[in-house]
């Protein structure tokens, strides 16, 4: 079977779908690769490593559609709302598509990829288990993520984040508070310490109290409790407005004690909860820094602007997005490491195999023979069941 990777064309992506070291683990299983010239040139990796690791160069993107029986992406059409269309008609009847497509975004889009016939299976679904880990997408782009926001902040803070005692006197480390204890957030929160910050975390479900210890953060405990916290998938579950309002409530004089805010707090499918209000923004020092992680999801501060820099108040918000892609060196190879396992869980003696008995193949197959299939997908957008074909 043929594996193509297709250059990226949503503007500013810079990462890849497959790096140059694990293709010999694909050949090895039976999978030949054929790679779009220069797909990998903005994330460091030349067409020549591709070739000498045994993968071909073709160099008419369309016929990487026409001839792979697999096509790996990052951001597929329904992720890529800008250019994807334009893939979207070289998909075909039984081809199989693996990437971010964004199948909670939009109905239309995602019932335009069931309609080519194409087997689509979204990372973005991948079942937060033990099994799935080495699969996990969405979690290798949140660990870059949580990274990068601290950095950025950083950078824009009119501060130093560690306490230096100096000849000219003691430098007081910067008082940074993380919203949202996930797997950016976690990262953001030890990405904070290294630099020497004091971290606070605040997240809704208890059981992440831990966690955030140990990465040396001061977990932040309010007089509030919400109800099922996350979902199965260990997923974030969306409260009621009531909730909201009264965790603002509380979380004004916490933020107003810290320097720097990072906003981590993602609902799958759903807006972004506000947790920093204009009202807290104006109680923030002067100089004071907001990054907003859920910026593309609507954002965290009732301030933000998605992919914009704006200064409120004295306030300096960052609603940067698409963040992973700003360190795509190491991005596209753990994302190609995600895909790479999860591809292979697949195969069979160099065939495609489709396991439905296998949670994690059910769980992230979105589209097949002309159909949304995925169970979650169909109730999220109130479809009808689908008859089980006998």
């Amino acid at each position: 079977m043929l594996v193509g990777v297709p250059r990226e064309i949503f503007p500013g992506e810079r990462r890849v779908a497959l790096v140059p070291a694990v293709i010999p683990n694909l050949k090895k299983a039976g999978l030949d690769v054929i790679v779009e010239p220069g797909a990998g040139l903005q994330a460091g990796y030349p067409d020549a490593d591709y070739v000498s690791k045994g993968a071909t160069i073709e160099a008419d993107r369309a016929k990487i559609f026409v001839k792979a029986d697999i096509i790996l992406q990052v951001l597929c059409y329904g992720s890529n709302d800008v250019t994807g269309r334009q893939d979207l008609l070289l998909l075909r009847k039984s081809q199989v598509l693996i990437g971010f497509l964004r199948p909670l975004g939009d109905v239309r889009t995602v019932q335009e990829i069931a309609a080519t016939g194409v087997t689509a299976f979204s990372v973005e679904l991948m079942p937060r288990t033990t099994r799935a880990q080495s699969m996990d997408a969405l979690s290798s782009m949140g660990t870059i993520c949580g990274y990068k926001a601290v950095l950025l902040a950083a950078d824009t803070l009119p501060r130093l984040f560690p306490m230096l005692t100096t000849a000219a006197g003691t430098i007081t480390p910067a008082r940074v508070l993380v919203m949202g204890a996930g797997v950016a957030g976690l990262q953001a929160i030890a990405t904070a310490r290294r630099l020497g910050a004091v971290v606070s975390a605040y997240d809704l479900r208890p059981a992440v109290r831990e966690q955030v210890q140990s990465l040396g953060g001061r977990f932040v405990e309010l007089e509030l409790q919400a109800k099922d916290a996350q979902d199965a998938g260990g997923y974030a579950k969306a409260q009621d407005e009531s909730f909201y309002q009264r965790q603002r409530e509380l979380l004004g004089q916490v933020v107003a004690q810290h320097d720097v805010v990072i906003t981590a707090a993602v609902i799958p499918g759903k807006k972004s909860p506000v947790l920093v209000t204009k009202e807290m923004v104006a109680a923030m020092a002067p100089g004071s820094v907001i990054v907003d992680l859920a910026a593309e999801r609507g954002g965290n501060c009732e301030l933000t602007r998605m992919g914009e820099l704006a200064v409120e108040d004295g306030v300096t918000i960052i609603g940067s997005i698409n963040l992973a892609s700003t360190v795509p060196y190491h991005a596209s190879q753990m994302y190609a490491r995600n895909l790479t396992n999860f591809l292979l869980n697949m195969v069979k003696d160099g065939q495609f195999k489709l396991n439905r008995d296998d949670e994690i193949v059910r769980g992230t197959l979105v589209t097949e023979g002309g159909e949304i299939v995925n169970p979650r997908v169909r109730e999220f957008f109130a479809l009808p069941a689908l008859v089980a074909q006998r």
